[in-house]
Formats: C-alpha cells, sequence, structure tokens
C-alpha cells in the first residue's frame, strides 16, 4: 500500500523533528525542507532505519528565491505527489515596537508568511485537481492574545491565520483542507535560542524596566507549557482526521489562551 507523503518545512530541530518521527512511525513518507542539510541528512537516516519511511531531503531557505523555487517544484511533482504540507518554518524576534529594525519586520514576514503562502500556493493546484489534500499551517498562541515585544512576529503569524482562514473557505468545495495550529510556549525546543539573536532594544533607558518585567513574565517557569509532542500530535489530527477543528492551540498554555479568548 503507498504511503501517504507529507512536506514538513523547518523539519531539522524542535517541532519540525518531533513532527517528522510521529508521521514516519505512523506511515508517512517524508519531504524534509530545512536550512541546514546536516541536521535534515541525520533524521532522513533515522527515519528510514527506524520507520523504513522514505525521507527525501530539501536544503532550503525560503528567503532565497532559487532555493524556494526548488521547494515549489517538489510540490508541483506529479509522479510523487504531496498528500499532507505542514508549513512549519519560522523565527522569532522581540523588541518594543518603536525599536524593532525594517531589516528584521522585514525577515519576519518573508519566512513566517511569504515562504508559507508561496509553499502553499505551490502545492494546491494539484490538490485542487486531486479533489483532496491537506494543509496545515503551524502558527503561534501569541495571535490569540496581546503580548508586549513581539508585535512584530505577532503581526507576521496573525496574517496566516487570516490567510489561512480565508483559504480554507475557497477550498472546501474542491474536498481539500486547511488548519491552523496554534503552539504556546514550548522551552524544549531552539525557539526561544534562535530568537535571542533577534531582540533589539532591551536596554533602551526608556523601555529598559518595563522589558525586564515583561521577560520575567515571560520566563516565568511556573505555569503551564507546550512540548513539541503536544504539537505534532495537534498537526497529526489535522492532517488525518476530517472532522478535526479548523484551527487548533496545541499546548496546555495555548489551550488555555485558547479559552480566555473564547
Amino acid at each position: 500500500m503507498k504511503r501517504p507523503i507529507a512536506l514538513v518545512t523547518g523539519a531539522s530541530s524542535g517541532i519540525g523533528e518531533s513532527l517528522a518521527r510521529l508521521l514516519a512511525e505512523r506511515g508517512h513518507d517524508l519531504v524534509l525542507v530545512a536550512r541546514d542539510a546536516g541536521r535534515l541528512e541525520t533524521l532522513a537516516k533515522e527515519l528510514e532505519s527506524a520507520f523504513h519511511a522514505t525521507a527525501q531531503v530539501l536544503p532550503a531557505d525560503l528567503t532565497d528565491a532559487d532555493q524556494l523555487a526548488t521547494v515549489e517544484a517538489r510540490c508541483r511533482d506529479h509522479s510523487a505527489p504531496i498528500d499532507v504540507l505542514v508549513n512549519n518554518a519560522g523565527f522569532g524576534a522581540a523588541a518594543p515596537a518603536e525599536l524593532m529594525p525594517l531589516d528584521t519586520v522585514r525577515a519576519l514576514f518573508d519566512t513566517n508568511t511569504i515562504g508559507t503562502i508561496a509553499v502553499t500556493q505551490a502545492v494546491l493546484p494539484q490538490f485542487r485537481a486531486r479533489g483532496a489534500g491537506v494543509v496545515v499551517n503551524v502558527t503561534s498562541s501569541v495571535t490569540l492574545k496581546a503580548l508586549p515585544l513581539v508585535s512584530a512576529y505577532r503581526a507576521s503569524k496573525a496574517a496566516v491565520n487570516a490567510y489561512t482562514e480565508s483559504m480554507a473557505a475557497e477550498l472546501e468545495p474542491f474536498g481539500v483542507r486547511a488548519h491552523l495550529v496554534l503552539p504556546g510556549r514550548a522551552p524544549d525546543t531552539r525557539f526561544s535560542d534562535n530568537a535571542r539573536a533577534n531582540m533589539h532594544g532591551f536596554e533602551h533607558e526608556a523601555y529598559a524596566d518595563f522589558v525586564g518585567k515583561a521577560v520575567a513574565r515571560m520566563l516565568d517557569a511556573s505555569g503551564p507549557i507546550t512540548h513539541a509532542q503536544d504539537v505534532a500530535e495537534a498537526v497529526w489530527r489535522a492532517a488525518t482526521d476530517p472532522s478535526s477543528p479548523m484551527r487548533m492551540p496545541a499546548g496546555a498554555d495555548a489551550q488555555a489562551w485558547a479559552a480566555e479568548a473564547g
């Protein structure tokens, strides 16, 4: 029996890596997309050895036009069509809104928003023609409530939410599904470490006191958190259960925020 094929962006670590393992274990072949070719190759060998899954490696930075074109071409390949697209690639950044460099804002939208839209557009024609297929966009629970210091990051993810909601309505008549998975804070992933390289203005005299208090609240480990496996399970449900909600918070903290937001 043919194994369904899932293309996962941001697959080299954290949520994407956990999701790739879960999908392979539960019978999917994979197309793994991320910038780190070495980590992807290691993961692919593991999936093939442990789960007998075929794992194609596509090293790509989705903000690079030539590398993005390689991923888009794979999405259009009818010889081994994609069944599930999971847009998980992204990065975070933090700063008071007035101090966020515009280059960082552009990079956030190029990766988190435009990259997601580009890969989605590439796979949709064959989904529509087949009358089947699932798009799962992994965004963030920060879109559920106003949090300081993440205005640009939050906006880049909220844009994907709005895009996906409208797209889902357009695709439903063709038998194609689109879902959102909204993770909470996941300290067991590399997301926070990667975001530290994109923190700006924390020492500015006008904001230093506010920033210190806000960061302390964000790093408070006493409350609920999200684990990578929580997100992987939510994506699995979206990919395989037609009755799953269009929007799914993933992780105890994300679920609590969703309940507060109504």
